[in-house]
């Protein structure tokens, strides 16, 4: 890992910083920001440029106790996913237009 993620007051000490504006409203901006994604996930919630929120059906199927190996149902549940979007995954890892490496030439057969 290459650090520690930066905190709430982090967040809002950056982004007061950078944006002229005063922390108090900064970190309301942030709370107001995700209770609207709380309340939207299960439409699912897009912050642009960054990812989606979004509610996901599981069906229910079977698994196995890690401890005892006795196969147990799983029931079917909901679940919260968070899908990156590409511009986000090619700015953290790099761009993905990247050409598939090539495999080196057969050497040419000599002649005797």
């Amino acid at each position: 890992m290459a650090g520690k993620s930066l905190t709430q007051s982090q967040i809002v000490a950056k982004l007061s910083e950078t944006l002229q504006l005063p922390k108090k409203q900064v970190k309301s901006f942030l709370d107001t920001l995700a209770q609207l994604a709380y309340k939207e996930a299960k439409n699912g919630f897009t912050m642009p440029g960054l990812g989606k929120l979004v509610l996901v059906q599981r069906k229910a199927r079977m698994g196995r106790n890690p401890a005892t190996g006795e196969q147990i149902k799983i029931p079917a549940k909901k679940v919260v996913k968070f899908k990156v979007a590409k511009a986000a995954k090619d700015a953290i890892v790099g761009t993905s237009a990247k050409a598939p490496a090539k495999a080196p030439a057969k050497a040419a057969k000599k002649k005797k």
